[in-house]
Formats: structure tokens, C-alpha cells, sequence
């Protein structure tokens, strides 16, 4: 897949939806070049914004997301958006509120934004090539001292 290559899909705001979103982010970052701990990452981000979307946006009233993904070089970033009320302070119970939480710690960067037209967007970039750690000289093994 090159960058600039895009994946854009709505979904009724239903229980049903979440797997099928999670499912077709995954693949879409699959196909990018993530693999391993960093597919995880995605895909657990992404199910806990999806899960926010479908529990909270709507209170019961029927509504929609979008879920769109952009594959830049070494980077996906993926939004999830709707156009309902948002999570309210206090709000349903039942839930642990920690799905903000782990969208944060999953994600390289992570901000939510109100719509002006109304609703929210989750917004999460996520790079897909970890940075190799850089090895310095005070790093590496002393060299063996060689006795004559």
C-alpha cells in the first residue's frame, strides 16, 4: 500500500457494528505495515473509540459513525467521528471511563475534538516503524582488558 492510500467506511452506531470497524481498521493497518505489537496498539485503540462512538454519541436515539484511516509514510492515522452529543461528565453508568485512557497510551498521538456541526472526533496517528533504539559508545560493553 502507498501512502496516501485512504479507508473510509460508515457504520449504524449498534452493538453489531464494533467488530465489523475494528475488523476492517485492522486490515486496512495490515496492509499499511503494521504488524505485531503495533497491529495490537491499532486495533485496541480502535475498538475502544468504535465502543465510545456506539455507547455514547446517541443515548439510545439510532445514529451512525464514520471510521476513516490515511496511511502516510511510516504512519496511519485513523479517525473516528459522529455526530451525536458525546460523553457528558457523569454520565451512563455501567462502563469503567477507562476506553480514553487506552486510546491514549495505545496511540503515538491522540486528541479529541468537538465537530462545530456537532458530534466528536477521535483522532489517533500511530507510527508504524518503531524507531531502532540508538546505541552509544557509553552503551556498549567495556572491551576486555588484556593482561601481558
Amino acid at each position: 500500500m502507498s501512502p496516501g492510500s485512504t479507508y473510509t467506511e460508515d457504520f449504524s452506531a449498534t452493538p453489531e457494528s464494533v467488530p465489523k470497524a475494528r475488523a476492517g481498521v485492522a486490515g486496512f493497518a495490515l496492509a499499511a505495515g503494521a504488524g505485531g505489537e503495533r497491529l495490537d496498539a491499532i486495533r485496541l485503540a480502535a475498538s475502544e473509540a468504535i465502543t465510545n462512538a456506539v455507547l455514547h454519541a446517541y443515548r439510545g436515539r439510532g445514529g451512525s459513525f464514520q471510521v476513516s484511516a490515511s496511511c502516510l509514510p511510516d504512519e496511519l492515522c485513523l479517525l473516528v467521528t459522529d455526530d451525536g452529543q458525546g460523553m457528558q461528565p457523569g454520565g451512563e453508568p455501567g462502563g469503567l471511563g477507562l476506553g480514553l485512557a487506552v486510546i491514549a497510551q495505545m496511540a503515538d498521538e491522540f486528541q479529541i475534538v468537538r465537530r462545530s456541526s456537532g458530534g466528536t472526533q477521535l483522532q489517533m496517528r500511530f507510527r508504524l516503524r518503531v524507531a531502532e533504539p540508538t546505541v552509544t559508545p557509553e552503551d556498549r560493553e567495556p572491551e576486555p582488558v588484556r593482561l601481558s
